[in-house]
């Protein structure tokens, strides 16, 4: 069983009625679910993904007011939940702010994966917030939120960066697409390096990767989830297939080449679907400044072009 259902049925079947029991005057202002850091938490986990924090458990969010009032008891009755559940040990219970299962305040979930409390608020505080951190600021499942602040916060970091934030983000990550694939693998190869090739090949994965998340207005997961979480997007969802092929198929150079060319084609044809670009150019060095154009704030627009 994966994670998310393991501990969707952890839930149903220990810790609800625990709470329904030992906390139902406070019944309606806890929030349960699973969601963080963790491949269990995106549904990409598997028999390897066990070896290390996996487990039955569940996360419990509480307002600061409310984790002074009844948190510790909380934490108490949580300990005392059943250590083995459908032949699964119980997840170890992390420390404050480590966002793993227990009981912990929103703001001790979200800090480490947002710098804030909550959302990001600022233009900065959006830029310097990674985007496999905001991913996993709003996966997972939340199981109950009667009060619905948990789930306010993870709905306006999932709608709400702001769209000069987003274009940043996708202008860095254009131009560098651009240099280390339709340029320096190339160079690379013809310079009788190699090792080098393939760094540039893994850049330009990784960006073009990055930049199909933003065009669906998602944000990437660590990079080891990332062309796995392709699947789902429909958008350019369909390039996971030849961006996975470039760094395991045994092609020779120039036919490498050639899928980074219809690669990046694809995406500026998408880039000029959206309104964001009109170049005509596959080149997407081009697409990257024309896009830094269009951002309104002068501070963010006035950044380095692969700064984001």
């Amino acid at each position: 069983m994966q994670g998310l259902a393991l501990s969707k049925a952890y839930y149903e079947q220990c810790g609800r009625p625990m709470l329904e029991a030992q906390f139902g005057d406070v019944l309606d202002r806890i929030a349960v679910g699973f969601a963080g850091p963790g491949s269990d938490r995106f549904g990409f986990d598997d028999d390897v993904s066990r070896d290390h924090e996996c487990g039955a458990g569940f996360c419990l969010w509480l307002t600061d007011e409310d984790d002074e009032a009844f948190g510790f008891q909380l934490t108490r009755a949580y300990a005392r939940l059943p250590l083995l559940f459908e032949g699964v040990e119980k997840a170890p219970v992390s420390p404050k702010c480590a966002a793993r299962c227990g009981v912990m305040t929103i703001g001790e979930f979200f800090r480490p994966l947002t710098g804030t409390d909550g959302a990001p608020e600022t233009n900065e505080q959006w830029l310097a917030a990674p985007d496999a951190s905001l991913a996993a600021a709003v996966n997972g499942c939340v199981f109950a939120d009667p009060l619905g602040r948990f789930t306010a916060i993870r709905t306006q970091i999932l709608t709400g960066m702001p769209e000069d934030v987003r274009l940043k983000k996708l202008a860095a990550r254009a131009v560098t697409a651009a240099q280390s694939g339709q340029y320096n693998y190339a160079r690379c190869i013809a310079h009788g390096e190699p090792a080098a090739a393939m760094l540039a090949l893994a850049e330009f994965v990784q960006n073009a990767c990055a930049m199909i998340y933003l065009l669906n207005r998602r944000f990437a997961p660590f990079y080891k989830w990332m062309l796995r979480g392709m699947e789902a997007l429909p958008v350019l969802g369909a390039l996971r297939a030849p961006l996975s092929a470039l760094l395991t198929d045994p092609a020779p150079p120039e036919e490498k080449e050639a899928e980074i060319e219809r690669i990046c084609g694809a995406i500026a044809a998408q880039l000029r679907a959206d309104g964001l670009t009109r170049s005509p150019s596959d080149f997407l060095e081009p697409h990257a400044y024309e896009i830094q154009r269009k951002i309104q704030d002068p501070a963010l627009r006035q950044l380095h072009i692969m700064e984001g």
